[in-house]
């Protein structure tokens, strides 16, 4: 009984504050032949959050994404995702095309999905984009989407933890509470270990100029 009118009172509580305190909108980023350009480039994948796990559980067996984004004739980009899963290496391409007149991106090979862009000054960064996969119910008796996910891009690999926070924070209070954050950890070690072979290479060069009688 105790714990039952605990789960209403949450609930009314929830329900006031948000009435008190409404829920940050992101801003649309609307893409068409004039502006794609800036869109261009490496991206990094920092974050995904949905309101069902499934939409973003493959996500989890994820290490690092780097996207990316360029541009081909026929306003179409091209987007090239880099990904790291455990020990392997993975590549996939993904083709968008821009319609003239229309807010999303039409993805080749799933005309049923809308793709939208959002500003990442909804999680507090000015170099971030926010990208939303949303796709119709299977049934029509259903009343969610069969798909509704939100993923956070950033030009850095690193970016501040008050972006990770907002962004999480602001996607609860649009009931996105299930979230992941990849690790980017296997992409570090390969570039420490790619700066210690420059280096390497760079003091074998040196020697070689300063003995090079061992050359011989």
């Amino acid at each position: 009984m105790l714990a039952e009118a605990w789960s209403y009172f949450l609930y009314f509580y929830t329900f006031l504050h948000q009435l008190m305190v409404p829920c940050s909108n992101p801003e649309q980023l609307l893409v068409n032949s004039d502006n794609w350009q800036q869109y261009l480039g490496r991206w990094h994948f920092q974050a995904a959050v949905s309101r069902r796990d499934a939409d973003i559980h493959k996500f989890k067996a994820l290490d690092s994404v780097v996207f990316t984004i360029e541009d081909a004739a026929n306003d179409t980009l091209v987007l090239t995702g880099h990904m790291r899963m455990g020990d392997n290496c993975l590549k996939q391409i993904w083709t968008y095309h821009i319609q003239p007149g229309s807010e999303d991106l039409l993805l080749e090979g799933r005309p049923q999905r809308r793709n939208l862009l959002w500003s990442g000054t909804w999680a507090a960064c000015s170099d971030c984009i926010i990208f939303q996969e949303v796709e119709p119910p299977l049934r029509e008796t259903d009343s969610e989407d069969s798909l509704n996910r939100y993923m956070l891009y950033a030009r850095q690999k690193d970016v501040n933890s008050n972006v990770m926070t907002t962004f999480f924070k602001n996607s609860a209070c649009r009931n996105l509470k299930e979230s992941v954050r990849l690790a980017q950890e296997k992409g570090l070690l390969l570039r420490r270990l790619t700066k210690m072979l420059k280096f390497l290479f760079f003091f074998t060069e040196m020697f070689l100029f300063w003995f090079p009688e061992f050359c011989h």
